[in-house]
């Protein structure tokens, strides 16, 4: 199992879904299959006085896990990108989603009954 070096593509799965994401591919019992890290939709919305703005979510927004393994077979088109742009957005989500993370209070009994 040989995994090629990351980078960072957009990704057309069959289901319709556009996501942007840290990309590695792997070849594994004869299928290649794709690593990606922290995948994001980007949604495009232009407010009413005109400016064009992004909104980023994660992609799945029900697990906190952040790699998942994407069978090449379900890809129905995917480009490298260098848009830094992108790329700044992604790596901008994830120190974010870190920060979350990290600023999450933990429960204690003081805060009242655990069960």
């Amino acid at each position: 199992m040989e995994i090629e070096d990351d980078f960072y593509a957009t990704i057309k799965l069959k289901t319709g879904e556009e996501i942007f994401a840290k990309v590695a591919a792997t070849e594994e019992d004869d299928r290649t299959i794709l690593l990606i890290s922290s995948p994001i939709i980007v949604n495009e919305f232009k407010s009413r006085s005109g400016t064009i703005g992004y909104k980023i979510d994660p992609w799945l927004k029900t697990t906190k896990e952040d790699l998942f393994i994407i069978d090449l077979c379900d890809v129905l088109t995917m480009t490298e990108t260098d848009d830094l742009e992108m790329i700044m957005l992604h790596q901008s989500f994830i120190r974010n989603c870190e920060k979350q993370k990290r600023s999450e209070s933990q429960i204690t009994k003081e805060m009242g009954y655990v069960s």
